[in-house]
């Protein structure tokens, strides 16, 4: 497989588990609406348009990691050229950088909570090289989640993405 592209790191995200597992806050809003409501007595139609609403405006600004790694490139205020790369190598560095900054829960039995880093960045430079994203997501010592992400643009699992910075 053969792709050319750039990285765009996001993150780190550090936040509470209950936020973080709201999927619905995560997901982007479908791209078709919601038909209108019949009347004003359809409660549940009136509800639907409402969150819709809510989702199309929110998801494009929220701080919330999306469900999808991909769909970071939906929120182009949080793309930013200083976390963009051309070089995987690089945009490695910068997930071992902020991993190391928030390190991993231990667990009480001294075994690993998590695949270690060697690992994390050995299988990260096999798939960033052909255009697959990377997301690094764990609990900290603290018990918040850490979610950590570099998101290959072009992207091979949403192609009608563009990219943030253009």
């Amino acid at each position: 497989m053969s792709w050319t592209g750039h990285f765009h790191g996001y993150g780190p995200w550090i936040g509470p588990p209950d936020a973080y597992h709201r999927e619905g806050d995560r997901r982007p809003p479908h791209p078709d609406p919601p038909a209108p409501p019949a009347s004003e007595d359809d409660k549940t139609a009136l509800r639907i348009v409402q969150r819709y609403r809510e989702v199309t405006a929110e998801f494009p600004v929220s701080t919330l990691p999306p469900m999808m790694p991909g769909h970071w490139l939906m929120k182009r205020t949080r793309a930013s050229a200083e976390r963009t790369w051309t070089d995987p190598v690089a945009a490695l560095d910068w997930l071992t950088k902020h991993s190391l900054d928030h390190p991993p829960m231990e667990r009480e039995d001294g075994r690993p909570a998590y695949a270690g880093l060697e690992a994390q960045r050995g299988y990260a430079l096999t798939v960033l090289p052909v255009g697959v994203d990377v997301s690094w997501v764990y609990y900290n010592r603290s018990g918040n989640l850490v979610s950590l992400n570099m998101v290959c643009c072009p992207n091979l699992h949403h192609p009608e993405l563009i990219c943030p910075l253009t």
